[in-house]
């Protein structure tokens, strides 16, 4: 079969898909000038929250991820839990080589700032359950795969979270000559995080799909629907880079070597981990939609759970706060560069 003509794909791409890395980039700015030159943008922000969840943020979060769950075929998803070779790798990355990763890298870069690498610690702990949706989306992944993949680390998450942070955090440590810290988080925060950015997206997508299909038939409401809901995936990213950014504004341009101190090994982490699993993937012979969405779901981050741990453990103003709010402000806009690493690499090794 003959590759697929770029510049054809480039004009039927919308206005806003098209230039997604430019508004992106512009969503960033606009976000760190809010923050730092209009007083009071934080407190304001944060006055929407409950307990350690920022309602602004976690609407963000549930909007771009439900028009992916409302796209997949829940039908087919029983092909995703039998392929054990799929399931054991992606758990292998996921629960394995990550956290390592992460926590290797951190006392590599940090080892002199203990709270910002207890910080990076809990990122790499957190594996993704959110913005994988839409990272893998965006490079034409497998949806099926990264519905079923992500509701598997979201039950492993649940029940591990806790115990490896007390390992990685409190255990191994001093074991490299660093300074343990007590990690008290229960298995109930956790759950309650993925049902608020999982379950409640998962839950709206899937009721959504099922509605459709049952009125409109199944093609029909792919060709009708879909498009209709789908902008509202780059619409609610770009608002939620835009909250993020502002809550930080002030700190990033006041401290700036610091937000550089954390994102060096964080871009590392998330390069290195996307790199790795996309090799591993193309190795046991899945195609280009399965390894790109093995290769998102390993590298990407839980980054709403790692903030929500690293505030109720340690505190706001707390280094391992800052530093697991610096991570999804570098994980955005490295992302979006893999997703085209991602086609490049579908154009070299993988035939259409």
């Amino acid at each position: 079969m003959n590759a697929p003509d770029n510049s054809k794909v480039s004009k039927k791409l919308s206005f806003l898909d098209r230039y997604l890395t430019l508004w992106i980039f512009l969503a960033m700015a606009a976000g760190i000038g809010a923050g730092y030159f209009i007083p009071g943008v934080e407190n304001f922000v944060n006055l929407f929250s409950v307990g350690t969840t920022n309602i602004p943020i976690a609407a963000g979060l549930i909007l771009m991820m439900y028009p992916p769950f409302a796209k997949v075929r829940y039908e087919d998803m029983g092909d995703v839990f039998r392929n054990k070779r799929i399931l054991g790798l992606s758990l292998v990355q996921n629960w394995v080589i990550g956290p390592i990763l992460m926590f290797v890298i951190a006392i590599v870069f940090l080892r002199d700032y203990p709270e910002y690498m207890a910080g990076l610690i809990m990122i790499g702990l957190a594996r993704c359950i959110a913005m994988v949706i839409v990272w893998n989306e965006l490079a034409k992944g497998d949806t099926e795969y990264a519905a079923g993949l992500v509701a598997f680390n979201s039950v492993f998450q649940v029940i591990f979270y806790s115990v490896y942070a007390w390992v990685f955090i409190t255990v191994l440590p001093p074991l490299f000559g660093l300074q343990g810290m007590a990690v008290d988080i229960s298995i109930g925060q956790i759950a309650e995080s993925v049902f608020i950015y999982l379950g409640i997206p998962a839950i709206a997508g899937a009721l959504t799909r099922l509605i459709g299909v049952k009125r409109m038939g199944r093609e029909r409401y792919h060709q009708v629907v879909v498009p209709k809901i789908s902008p509202i995936t780059l619409i609610a990213l770009l608002f939620t880079i835009v909250v993020m950014f502002s809550l930080k504004g002030n700190l990033i341009v006041s401290i700036p070597m610091d937000v550089v101190r954390i994102a060096i090994p964080l871009l590392v982490y998330f390069v290195v981990m996307f790199l790795v699993s996309f090799w591993m993937g193309k190795k046991v012979g899945a195609d280009y939609s399965k390894t790109t969405t093995l290769a998102f779901t390993a590298a990407s981050n839980n980054f709403e759970l790692a903030i929500a741990v690293a505030v109720a453990v340690f505190g706001l103003n707390s280094g391992a706060a800052f530093a697991a709010v610096i991570g999804p402000l570098v994980e955005v806009p490295v992302m979006i560069g893999l997703v085209n690493v991602a086609f490049w690499f579908q154009r070299k090794y993988f035939k259409q």
